[in-house]
């Protein structure tokens, strides 16, 4: 087994520790690429819509946008791709602030994560994968990233 392989299952056994029953998330993952956990527990999901983070970016090119992210946010991110509106998922620590506007979703709420590797599923996919168990992004870098697509509309129409 490389690092990289062991890596990820230590970062894949921590997401699925999310929930009561870790071997379900799994089941899951292998059945349909994708999983519901609850959050609240390991992390939580900050819903940013799309918009706000491509006017950040300047770009709404899934690479252009996935490296900016992973520089900036440092941690992970999950989009939903059911449509090209779909909104980004930043995950944070359950306990760490978060005074934006946008919501902040949390316990008794499910998140639909998608398997770490080869994307499977047409709904979710990774945007920054995480690189290490309890890896989350910090909000103040979110919260910055969000002021700045805020001046750029109010400069860029």
């Amino acid at each position: 087994m490389t690092m990289l392989e062991g890596n990820r299952q230590l970062i894949t056994a921590w997401l699925a520790g999310a929930d009561a029953q870790p071997g379900a998330v799994h089941a899951a993952w292998a059945e349909r690429g994708v999983a519901l956990l609850p959050l609240g527990r390991r992390f939580d999901a900050v819903r940013v819509p799309a918009a706000r983070i491509h006017a950040a970016v300047h770009s709404s090119e899934a690479r252009t946008v996935a490296a900016f992210l992973g520089d900036w946010l440092a941690g992970p991110v999950i989009r939903d791709i059911r449509s090209g509106l779909g909104p980004y998922y930043v995950l944070i620590a359950p306990d760490s602030a978060w005074g934006g506007t946008e919501e902040r979703l949390s316990t008794d709420t499910f998140l639909g994560v998608p398997r770490l590797g080869h994307p499977v599923s047409m709904l979710t996919r990774w945007v920054v994968p995480p690189t290490a168990p309890g890896d989350l992004c910090d909000p103040a870098h979110l919260s910055a990233l969000l002021m700045t697509a805020e001046t750029l509309k109010a400069v860029d129409p």
